[in-house]
């Protein structure tokens, strides 16, 4: 088993990563009655008699609570329905939750738990790749709002995550491939060394090898936790540099109402976009640009559309959670491991837009 340790002073904690780790769930949940699961119907029936099982020599009673697949799910209303379960079930301050699911499901059972009683205990239990090195990690809960993505959420650590990599079997390739966007992500956010072994052992991440695809996600794990060590809240600038790729992508979520594109889809699409900035600024070579639009296209994540608005995303960016007085701040690249977050003038926002447009 490996763990990364999130070192956050009182709201430090571990993330436990193996190829079956359900049982530990049992053992790292001792003092309470009941837990509660949040989860979709589709992961409660893959796994959900694995997390019964984990805790079949506790007294502990297990309460699922199943929310539908769908981005449209992350919203207040099922975070007010669930809130409704959760009193109706008497469960109190020292009740955890459990998230069993994808980024969805982290987000939004995080936000809930971060809100009900003004906060219970909170476990991520990520089964899809996005969540396990992404969303999972950094303690970032959310709903979205049709002005924008993810613009009504807080800060709220989970005690841990446990990662279970058996759960990417079962995950159908779309999904699978949405996740390798982040991973890509963090190839070009860390360096060298790590973006060369993703070009070199891609085809070993796509078919999951338990070895690459466990030392895979340790190092996207280690990476997000070492920026969110720096900064936790998002104040001083460094965690931004998380974002590469995410102010386009966010928008051009957003503008399609979170149903034309899944959120690795849109990513993909958002970094060559920000590649492209990068470029027409003079921080890296064109080369660089195609080494990323290479890898993404290996995967079979989109770089180009057959049509855009660039008003509309113009228009979006303006509210995203990184903007200054209407002025975008992207996480630029300033070469492969040289992330740089910067203000960027609209002339080159439009010309890199106009790059992923073909007809």
């Amino acid at each position: 088993m490996e763990k990364v340790v999130v070192s956050l002073g009182r709201k430090s904690y571990p993330i436990y990563i193996n190829w079956d780790l359900f049982y530990l769930l049992g053992e790292e949940i001792s003092s309470c009655e009941k837990v509660a699961v949040i989860t979709n119907p589709e992961v409660k029936m893959l796994y959900g008699e694995k997390v019964k099982e984990a805790f079949k020599k506790t007294d502990i009673e297990v309460i699922f609570f199943e929310v539908p697949e769908g981005e449209e799910q992350k919203s207040l209303k099922s975070a007010n329905r669930l809130y409704s379960q959760l009193a109706k079930n008497n469960f109190l301050r020292y009740h955890p939750i459990i998230t069993l699911g994808g980024g969805v499901i982290g987000d939004l059972g995080g936000f809930v738990a971060s809100t009900y009683m003004r906060g219970v205990p909170f476990i991520q239990v990520p089964t899809t790749l996005l969540a396990q090195v992404d969303s999972s990690v950094g303690g970032k809960v959310a709903v979205n709002h049709p002005r924008g993505k993810n613009l009504i959420g807080t800060f709220y650590q989970p005690k841990f995550v446990l990662i279970s990599l058996l759960t990417l079997k079962s995950l159908p390739y779309f999904y699978f491939k949405t996740g390798i966007a982040e991973v890509i992500k963090y190839g070009f956010l860390a360096g060298e060394d790590f973006l060369s072994f993703l070009e070199k052992n891609l085809e070993k991440v796509i078919k999951c090898d338990r070895e690459v695809i466990l030392k895979v996600v340790k190092e996207c794990c280690e990476i997000k936790a070492r920026i969110t060590e720096e900064d936790e809240l998002d104040l001083s600038g460094k965690r931004a540099i998380l974002n590469y790729g995410h102010t386009i992508g966010h928008a051009l979520e957003t503008i399609s109402e979170y149903k034309e594109l899944q959120h690795g889809e849109a990513i993909s699409l958002g970094m060559v976009v920000e590649s492209w900035i990068s470029h027409k600024l003079g921080y890296i070579s064109k080369d660089v640009v195609e080494r990323q639009i290479s890898l993404l296209s290996r995967v079979g994540l989109p770089t180009s559309l057959p049509s855009l608005s660039v008003d509309k995303v113009l228009s979006q960016i303006t509210l995203d959670k990184k903007a200054k007085v209407d002025k975008p701040i992207f996480a630029l690249l300033k070469g492969v491991g040289n992330p740089s977050i910067q203000e960027v003038p609209q002339k080159i926002i439009i010309e890199s837009l106009k790059e992923i447009i073909k007809v």
